[in-house]
């Protein structure tokens, strides 16, 4: 592990964005935090620590053995595993975690396993597709599948749910508002049918703040964990930040190379700055000549030459900096977005390319 470069996780800004959220949501709504993808490239252990010790009501992870991993580091909080495979499904019953049952195939193959297991009300989350076209039943299925899902006592709905596709977008206003009334369509049906009341759930972080009459009774809250709402608003903080330091300075002469090809040539005499994170680290190499740039001693310099797989080298020439001075790459939403927009990507992809060799630490 990479010992001098670290990524800071703001525990007091995590809770006072959960608390940002809250203040929008009616007080009986739950809140299920989506911690997959190691927690949007965080630490999901870390993360969901303090989700737990801030009462959230559910966890969420793509994949049971992310589930795996929370439920050995002591996480006691239901989670969800939102895509499911069959070949995981000794381990999810194994951990105590809860599938997302989105087709005919994946919902008789738990079937069978939870009666082989002799399960009871062993809770399970069913998803629809209201026009996201990713994973969910089609409504024409509804009844087919809840007239079979009531026949077996080894299971229990514990929630329905499905995901809009655009709602952090407002130009997709009657798209978005078309998939809220399919849910709702679907909710009447439902509950026509069994004879207890799930949890309904459809709002994610955009959905939050763009759509709120459409809560039902818990959203799914992800990058607005970090911060990250529709406007960069100032009631969030910033949680994670990434920093590094200058493991070495070369005074160059007009003409001397940096990195690799020789991809950046000194155009006069110049002060160059090694730092150890490099593309293995999750430093894209688009972010290399002149394109990207770190803050050293708050003043931004770019990168040159090609970001190597372990380092990346700046142009220090007009600042004042020594050996052993921290670098930092990123630590605010606005930094995090103007990276991203420089690869043509979005915070999302820049968070998760993160490498788990950089340390995380709690601040």
């Amino acid at each position: 592990m990479n010992n001098a470069t670290v990524l800071e996780i703001n525990a007091d800004a995590i809770k006072h964005n959960v608390t940002h959220f809250k203040s929008k949501l009616h007080p009986n709504t739950k809140i299920l935090a989506v911690v997959k993808a190691f927690a949007y490239g965080s630490d999901a252990c870390i993360l969901s620590k303090i989700l737990q010790d801030e009462n959230v009501d559910y966890l969420a992870v793509a994949y049971t053995d992310e589930g795996v991993s929370l439920r050995n580091a002591g996480i006691d909080l239901p989670i969800l595993v939102l895509h499911p495979q069959i070949i995981n499904f000794n381990a999810l019953i194994a951990h105590n975690l809860e599938p997302n049952i989105y087709s005919k195939n994946i919902l008789n193959a738990f079937l069978k396993i939870s009666k082989s297991k002799n399960l009871t009300d062993y809770p399970i989350h069913i998803k629809f597709n209201t026009g996201l076209n990713r994973l969910g039943f089609n409504v024409q299925n509804l009844r087919e599948i809840f007239t079979l899902i009531t026949k077996e006592n080894s299971i229990h709905i514990t929630s329905v749910f499905s995901h809009l596709a655009a709602s952090e977008d407002l130009n997709e206003n009657l798209f978005t508002k078309n998939q809220i009334a399919s849910f709702r369509n679907i909710k009447i049906q439902i509950e026509e049918i069994l004879n207890y009341k799930p949890i309904f759930h459809l709002l994610n972080t955009s959905g939050i703040l763009n759509y709120p009459q459409a809560q039902f009774d818990m959203v799914r809250l992800g990058i607005g964990l970090f911060g990250f709402d529709n406007a960069f608003s100032k009631n969030l903080k910033n949680v994670l930040t990434l920093k590094s330091i200058i493991s070495q300075i070369h005074t160059l002469k007009k003409g001397d190379s940096v990195g690799y090809n020789r991809a950046f040539v000194c155009s006069k005499n110049s002060k160059i700055a090694t730092i150890p994170i490099g593309h293995a680290d999750g430093i894209s190499r688009k972010l290399g000549n002149g394109i990207g740039s770190v803050l050293i001693n708050k003043q931004k310099v770019p990168i040159i030459g090609n970001v190597c797989m372990d380092m990346l080298m700046v142009d220090i020439s007009n600042i004042d900096c020594n050996e052993g001075d921290m670098v930092i790459l990123f630590d605010s939403q606005k930094r995090i977005e103007e990276i991203s927009q420089k690869i043509n990507t979005i915070p999302y992809e820049l968070l998760t390319m993160i490498s788990q060799r950089v340390k995380r630490i709690k601040v």
